[in-house]
């Protein structure tokens, strides 16, 4: 298969025009040359914290659903994901690992890859427990996180705690040891023990602004802890719900190129209509792009990773910057940029070809055709 004559985003995270020629499921060769493009290529995108979509959480451990998800995101420009799951009880946790080791050993063809867990909780400070269910945090505990690890075949890639919680530090030394990524999340941690969180071994932060404190300029929290850490990367939901558009344009000069990933957050009720809907056992209502809990807290978000990266674009980011936001950058937090995330020779051909104005036409997994609009 050849695309010609496009607008390709090329693995110098730069736009240029030429060709792009896949064979047996890999991008076999980049030709850049003078043409006036048709159309723009794009890698696929990888959504490294979503909850569900389409009505299913993947938190409820349904071999059915988390296909459906799987095909939903592929339908809608995510080619790879890390389904995150809840704060629950830990055999509900197993239940949905287990279920998420069975999907990849049998994975649908037309359906966007999983490429990791995020475990978001239950290791989470209560006043900042936000639209995760309070009754069931906990301390953190690294044998927990080992016996979910077994559950999940391996597959557990990002492990989110509060840093100031007794413990925290043994948990992410531990993890951090096995190569997994530990994230700052759900905290009320000042400037010093984010610091110190991060010297430890987190190098990223779950949903940047949100469910923490403040950056104030006496008490710069974790945003000004981990914006100083090169080697941390933060999420970032660009739903226009989340975060205010100069906040999005603040973060990512902030942190500057190759440091930020975009985010859906999605929950079970993306792609649904507006309506009552449940999150970890708590009731939540969507109307519009909102989604709260019933006492106004917001619950995540009903967008998709593409509607992100677009909004990333309309907020004034560079484009070449959302795009890699939301491909190479979560592709290498998960590990996997040596295989997906980039257009480059030898990566897999999961590609979006999009019209000039930035249009979904179609999706491509492994050089496969899944979606055509």
């Amino acid at each position: 298969m050849l695309f010609e004559s496009i607008l390709y985003y090329g693995a110098d995270f730069r736009f240029h025009t030429g060709d792009v020629a896949v064979e047996g499921g890999c991008i076999a060769s980049v030709r850049p040359r003078e043409c006036t493009p048709c159309a723009m290529l794009l890698p696929g995108l990888v959504d490294i914290h979503l909850h569900g979509n389409s009505g299913v959480d993947f938190s409820e451990a349904s071999p059915a659903g988390l296909c459906r998800m799987a095909r939903f995101l592929a339908a809608h420009g995510t080619t790879s994901f890390s389904a995150a799951s809840l704060t629950l009880p830990e055999q509900q946790l197993a239940a949905a690992y287990h279920t998420a080791a069975e999907f990849c050993a049998a994975p649908p063809e037309d359906a966007a890859a999983l490429r990791g867990i995020t475990m978001e909780g239950p290791f989470f400070s209560h006043g900042k427990c936000g639209a995760q269910n309070p009754a069931y945090l906990r301390a953190p505990d690294p044998a927990m996180v080992s016996r979910l690890q077994q559950a999940a075949g391996g597959r557990i890639r990002i492990v989110c705690v509060a840093p100031e919680l007794p413990g925290a530090h043994a948990l992410i030394q531990s993890v951090a040891a096995t190569g997994v990524a530990v994230s700052v999340a759900h905290t009320e941690a000042d400037y010093d023990a984010a610091c110190a969180a991060f010297a430890a071994g987190a190098t990223h932060v779950t949903h940047l602004y949100n469910a923490m404190p403040p950056l104030l300029h006496r008490a710069p929290g974790v945003i000004g802890a981990a914006a100083e850490c090169p080697q941390v990367t933060a999420e970032l939901i660009a739903d226009g719900i989340h975060v205010h558009p100069s906040a999005v344009r603040a973060a990512f000069r902030l942190f500057g190129e190759g440091r930020i990933c975009l985010i859906s957050d999605a929950l079970s009720a993306c792609g649904m209509p507006d309506g009552d809907y449940t999150l970890g056992g708590q009731a939540i209502r969507v109307c519009g792009a909102r989604a709260t809990l019933a006492d106004g807290t917001l619950a995540g978000s009903v967008a998709t990773l593409f509607d992100c990266m677009k909004n990333a674009v309309r907020f004034g980011i560079p484009a070449e910057e959302a795009v890699r936001a939301a491909s190479h950058t979560p592709a290498r937090v998960l590990g996997v940029d040596g295989e997906i995330g980039a257009i480059r020779e030898g990566l897999l051909a999961d590609l979006l070809l999009c019209s000039m104005d930035w249009a979904l036409q179609s999706v491509y997994i492994r050089g496969l055709q899944v979606a055509a609009y």
